[in-house]
């Protein structure tokens, strides 16, 4: 597998609120600010102008209509474990449209597939035609 080179993010473009987790977790959960809520502008970060086009034609319920992009971690105890898969998804985020998509090339089909798909039509067309009036 090819490894891809990676975009950097700088650590002032990503605003990081500590917050509390929701759901089970008792004491815990209750007392401490272990969730963390990442905010990334897209807009108005550093990143390459193709790069900011592809993050933002993604249909990701995370982006806001402003462009922001919001990831909430909240899985682990620590605050710092919670911090880290933050950072972790916006990086796996911005890589994976850090490589432009490949465009594709139109070929035209093959001759015995022209004929399988003809045969196929034409099978089901008998066995529509059977399907008619009987005529004694």
């Amino acid at each position: 597998m090819a490894t891809r080179a990676s975009t950097t993010i700088p650590e002032s473009e990503v605003e990081l609120t500590a917050m509390r987790a929701q759901g089970a977790g008792g004491q815990n959960v209750n007392k401490v600010s272990s969730a963390i809520h990442l905010r990334f502008d897209i807009p108005n970060s550093s990143l390459a102008p193709d790069h900011k086009e592809r993050l933002l034609a993604l249909a990701d319920q995370r982006i806001t209509r402003d462009g922001v992009l919001i990831i909430k971690a909240q899985t682990h105890r620590s605050q710092d474990m919670n911090r880290a898969e933050a950072l972790g998804r916006l990086q796996e985020l911005v890589d994976s449209v850090a490589e432009p998509p490949r465009m594709r090339r139109p070929t035209k089909p093959t001759y015995a597939s022209k004929r399988r798909r003809l045969e196929s039509k034409n099978l089901r067309s008998q066995v529509k035609v059977l399907r008619g009036r009987v005529d004694e």
